[in-house]
């Protein structure tokens, strides 16, 4: 029985700190974690801006769908940028290409008219609308009729040698006094007569010129647009006329 005590005497004693060990394994591995977890989410600089530098070539390069250095701002507004000024410029470019077409049909216009010494019966002008080419009635037409004088052709040839050049459209106008039309006329009123007489002119363009029918407008106005008030002689002879107006718009 000594023995057996002595024996159990000499056994090491309970270690109740063990369960430390574990809690600082468990401790340290956690730190790894969150170590791990951080590398992971930390943006690698250099690499970045490595990968900024090569979409930024990208973009700029000629055939991108994004506008030349537009960057990121956002602003892809048609109209905007460099292509919508580059629109711009080539607008302004074919306004400023038809205004010096109509200058120079005026021009050419009025050297015709003092060359042939038509300043009586034929006269131009620039006018918001366009360039107004106004003929006299009666170097046109007989009293009250809308067939074309012999004495008229030269100058509407020498107009219709002008027009295919032109990207515009030609607005022929008929336009009378306010007189009645005399008894057995061939025209039941003024807005007949008007309306024939711009037709002979259009006519003329097209049949005998060959000029595309397209390009041109006809209208009859009778007395509605008089340039003079219809009281006298000399004023009723300057509201009957036929007006060719080459237009600056489209209409």
């Amino acid at each position: 029985m000594a023995v057996a005590r002595k024996r159990k005497d000499k056994e090491a004693p309970e270690n109740h700190e063990r369960w430390l060990i574990t809690y600082a394994d468990l401790i340290t591995l956690l730190l790894i974690f969150f170590v791990i977890m951080y590398a992971m989410s930390k943006i690698d600089t250099s690499k970045y801006e490595v990968l900024s530098r090569a979409l930024s070539l990208e973009f700029k390069k000629s055939d991108t769908f994004l506008p030349r250095n537009a960057g990121f701002s956002g602003n892809l507004t048609p109209g905007k940028g460099q292509d919508g000024e580059q629109a711009k410029k080539n607008q302004d470019s074919e306004q400023d290409k038809k205004e010096k077409e109509l200058q120079d049909l005026l021009n050419k216009v009025q050297q015709y008219i003092d060359e042939q010494q038509l300043q009586g019966q034929v006269s131009a002008a620039d006018t918001p609308r366009g360039i107004a080419i106004t003929l006299n009635d009666l170097f046109l037409f007989d009293l009250g009729k809308a067939d074309l004088k012999p004495a008229a052709f030269p100058i509407l040839e020498r107009l219709a040698s002008l027009f295919p050049t032109l990207n515009s459209k030609i607005s022929i106008e008929g336009h009378t006094d306010n007189l009645p039309l005399a008894t057995g006329s061939l025209y039941q009123d003024n807005w007949g007569l008007s309306d024939a007489r711009s037709l002979s002119v259009l006519r003329y363009f097209i049949n005998n010129a060959n000029l595309k029918d397209s390009n041109f407008i006809s209208t009859g106005y009778s007395d509605t647009m008089p340039v003079a008030p219809n009281d006298t002689p000399e004023n009723r002879q300057k509201n009957r006329r036929v007006e060719i107006i080459i237009l600056r718009g489209n209409n």
